[in-house]
């Protein structure tokens, strides 16, 4: 059985070299991303594996199912870019990685919190050039501030837990509460009354229909002036050119974003050689209170571990007919 692992980096072919391998499995390493100039590397390939960024669209899927693909092994949680209905009527079967350590994502989320706070990354910057100077680089002390926290999934419950070591005060919205979270003392409030009341307001609510846009222009206005959003959910949850008018307002008074909508043709490569295209990140990026990471939340030595057992565990559950963790079978 082959299967090839589109939009793979060095540290994609280390965990997965250093996973246990299925013996009957033959796995190739594209590190191009999966699109319909590239799905003809693909011919002849059982388990297509794909991340986030790959177009998995209807025209991709029936390029795949043509060339003898038969099962779509995502490297995510979140499957929001597969055309489900089209894999269906092609007879795909999906799986993916429903969890793998939800403590990267938090605590990168907590990173960007504290960078921003403190204005690390200006401060780094400044002693490097040899500035010395404190001013402009006050911060406030994280005990006591109101956080609310948006989807309280496995990394949503993990960042408030994290946040309540602290000594914050917990705000959480979620259509399904979880008991863990209102242990650590979160009350669940309607997502208006937790937009108005927090000063910092963290992302980690799947990406759908209904969370399209969750945070636009109006919702930025209904924020205490000032608050701070960080994303490192889907890029998808947030009106980007909405943040831009926010922050130049001052109404949004810090931004970190792990995650961008537009990021498919900018993020995982490398492209400081080049103009950048992308007037509205590049408008993003001039602003001294925004940090934007390139989707690296999940970069950490045991989500990468994680990652690639899981994957390699679906593909052998698939194929001994008894598939584990489907999104469609």
């Amino acid at each position: 059985m082959r299967a090839i692992l589109f939009s793979s980096q060095t540290y994609d072919r280390d965990s997965f070299s250093n996973a246990p391998v299925p013996a009957n499995l033959e796995l190739q390493f594209q590190p191009a991303r999966l699109n319909l100039d590239t799905v003809a590397l693909a011919e002849r390939h059982e388990v297509v594996c794909a991340f986030i960024n790959d177009d998995l669209s209807a025209p991709v899927l029936e390029r795949l199912a043509e060339g003898g693909t038969r099962l779509i092994a995502l490297r995510s949680a979140g499957y929001n870019h597969v055309d489900l209905l089209a894999a269906k009527r092609l007879g795909l079967s999906i799986v993916r990685v429903p969890a793998y350590s939800p403590h990267a994502v938090a605590e990168h989320a907590v990173a960007l919190i504290m960078m921003l706070n403190r204005c690390l990354h200006r401060a780094c910057n400044r002693t490097r050039d040899g500035n010395f100077s404190l001013n402009g680089l006050t911060g406030f002390d994280l005990v006591g501030k109101t956080v609310g926290v948006i989807g309280t999934g496995q990394i949503g419950a993990t960042f408030a837990r994290i946040m309540a070591g602290f000594g914050c005060q917990l705000l959480a919205y979620d259509p399904y509460p979880n008991p863990q979270v209102e242990a650590l003392g979160a009350r669940y409030v309607p997502l208006a009354d937790l937009l108005a009341q927090a000063q910092i307001i963290s992302l980690h609510c799947p990406l759908n229909e209904q969370s399209r846009h969750l945070i636009n222009a109006r919702s930025l206005e209904t924020m205490q002036r000032g608050a701070m959003l960080i994303n490192t959910g889907r890029g998808g949850l947030v009106d980007t050119p909405a943040l831009i008018e926010a922050l130049k307002s001052g109404q949004l008074g810090y931004l970190g974003l792990d995650v961008y909508e537009e990021e498919a043709q900018l993020f995982f490569e490398d492209r400081s050689g080049l103009p950048l295209q992308d007037d509205v990140l590049a408008r993003l990026l001039t602003f001294p209170n925004v940090v934007v990471t390139a989707h690296q939340a999940f970069l950490t030595r045991e989500a990468l571990a994680a990652i690639a057992t899981t994957t390699l565990d679906n593909i052998a559950a698939w194929a001994a007919g008894a598939p584990q963790n489907l999104v469609i079978n």
